[in-house]
């Protein structure tokens, strides 16, 4: 039996600020609850419904209204889990590299995660003013793939000089990405959803990369995890 006063605490975990004060946060779903489980995470309680099990162990059962309270879902899950954050790790820099500049909405930083996941991309730069990767909508867009990527919040123009980053731009108006040639160490820069990239991170930035558009497109700009996704694709094909 779950106390109304257990159920409010963990309801708070949609807030940035109670998920930091108690070391958890929230997913939804069988099968996210399922992926983080069984990549390693510490599940702390799990509350359904229904009659569940997630690696052997039975979910406390509650009432649907209860299940309410906890989701930040318009329709609630089956099954509702708090786990432990992780405990930070260090950054390892890859044959190819990822930094957000302020993206600000879960449902692009979740794509990205999961992005990031599907190509191979295990370390993720994010700064600071990026919307937390364990904020509900980010959980629920990334379907489980936060389970397998590392986000790293930091200052972005200090991680650049010790990890030995090049940042280049993606935007609008840089050289066509399919006759861009790409330097050792490569870091490529996402920026803001509405004003691209920051201007303290655009003063470092030599080099900045465009996708080509074809036709007459009446659209100004691409989604940036849209963009994302075909700049992984371009130069993880090239190896």
């Amino acid at each position: 039996m779950v106390s109304k006063n257990e159920l409010k605490q963990l309801a708070q975990l949609g807030q940035k600020k109670f998920r930091q004060q108690r070391s958890l946060f929230p997913v939804e779903g069988k099968k996210a609850i399922t992926t983080f489980h069984q990549n390693g995470f510490e599940m702390k309680c799990c509350f359904s419904h229904e009659t569940v099990q997630i690696g052997g162990v039975d979910a406390t059962t509650i009432s649907i209204s209860d299940m309410k309270k906890l989701s930040n879902l318009s329709t609630p899950p089956i099954v509702w889990a708090a786990f432990s954050l992780p405990k930070p790790v260090n950054f390892a820099r890859q044959n190819i590299n990822i930094a957000l500049d302020g993206i600000r909405n879960p449902g692009n930083l979740g794509t990205i995660i999961r992005l990031c996941d599907w190509f191979g991309i295990a370390h993720l730069l994010c700064s600071t003013d990026t919307v937390d990767c364990f904020n509900p909508k980010v959980v629920q867009a990334s379907m489980g793939s936060l389970a397998g990527v590392q986000l790293h919040y930091v200052n972005l123009l200090n991680a650049f000089d010790k990890y030995h980053l090049n940042p280049i731009g993606t935007g609008s108006y840089g050289k066509n990405m399919y006759d861009a040639k790409i330097p050792k160490n490569a870091v490529f820069v996402m920026g803001n959803e509405g004003q691209g990239i920051s201007k303290g991170i655009s003063a470092k930035i030599k080099e900045d990369i465009s996708i080509p558009a074809y036709g007459n497109p009446t659209a100004d700009s691409l989604n940036v995890a849209m963009a994302m996704g075909i700049i992984l694709a371009e130069f993880k094909r090239r190896g």
